[in-house]
């Protein structure tokens, strides 16, 4: 069996305890620019401390971006491993959110003028953070258990479709920030405790499907909700992601530890290339289930069904 790297991009947000239970080896990093100021964004805290990042965006004032890896970067990459001999199954953030596929498919494109038999398989996960990295380590475990390049690409595609995404937004001063809501409306949410959740699309996008009054009532709705649409729980694993949230983070593990069998548990941070569009506030849960509906109207139903279950 031929020899392949899986290479995603730093928007998978796995952490070292992922990162090393997996195995992963290798990742692209991208860029973040804090008021002029560029670094690399990456899959820990090196640059900038987590509590600096999330204050930095936190406050108006500062101007915040995030971009891609460079061509060169992916193209300089993927070379290094077909002059030793692998095959590469690189790994993007949704093409229908940032440059990164585009970027890969260009690299990918030059890498095979000049060396014709590259075999290079570029990747749109169609999903973002969390929801990406499920997909990254679910394709490195097959790796590990013998599965082949092309045995592993097609799992990729057939289950991209069935990842969600549950949990609330704790803090909406950054959505409104963003121009999602209006500062009024952020202001009114905060003062009263209104929570929106809401699960990935078939592009990625998170789509607001209920909004909670209430931090307890909103990680009540998601544990049942995960409950609900979650296949095959025992043996699937679990991703909870927070961004600046580590106690209601650490309270959906508590919950499903406890209500529920998954064959393991992680609990990570959202890194500074998924945080900087984001913000500070999230605690949201990633799983498989069965794929998302087109209008995702029976995850919407399911939801609402979560949230008066528990009123």
């Amino acid at each position: 069996m031929s020899k392949y790297i899986i290479l995603p991009d730093v928007t998978c947000d796995l952490s070292k305890e992922m990162r090393d239970y997996f195995g992963l080896e290798d990742y692209l990093m991208g860029y973040v620019t804090i008021n002029g100021k560029e670094m690399k964004t990456r899959l820990d805290w090196e640059n900038i401390s987590r509590d600096n990042f999330y204050k930095t965006l936190s406050n108006k004032k500062n101007q915040v971006s995030s971009a891609a890896p460079t061509p060169e970067e992916y193209y300089q990459a993927f070379k290094k491993y077909v002059d030793n001999g692998y095959s590469v199954l690189s790994m993007s953030i949704s093409s229908k959110i940032s440059a990164t596929y585009n970027v890969s498919c260009k690299a990918r494109d030059r890498v095979r003028e000049e060396n014709p038999s590259a075999n290079i398989y570029c990747f749109d996960s169609t999903r973002m953070s969390g929801s990406f990295g499920l997909l990254v380590c679910y394709a490195l475990e097959l790796q590990k258990e013998g599965k082949s390049f092309d045995e592993v690409i097609a799992f990729l595609e057939d289950t991209k479709a069935c990842v969600h995404q549950m949990g609330p937004i704790d803090d909406l001063t950054f959505v409104a920030r963003r121009g999602q809501i209006s500062k009024g409306k952020a202001i009114m949410g905060n003062f009263v405790g209104i929570k929106p959740m809401g699960d990935s699309n078939a592009d990625g996008y998170v789509t607001v499907l209920a909004k909670v009054k209430g931090i307890k009532k909103a990680l009540d709705a998601t544990v049942e909700y995960v409950k609900t649409l979650a296949v095959n729980k025992e043996n699937q694993y679990l991703f909870i992601l927070h961004s600046y949230r580590d106690k209601y983070a650490n309270e959906l593990k508590d919950r499903f530890q406890n209500e529920c069998n998954f064959k393991k548990i992680f609990v990570g941070d959202v890194f500074s290339g998924c945080g900087t569009n984001i913000g500070p506030g999230m605690i949201c849960v990633y799983f498989l289930g069965n794929p998302v509906t087109s209008d995702l109207q029976l995850e919407k139903d399911t939801l609402l069904k979560a949230i008066e279950k528990n009123d």
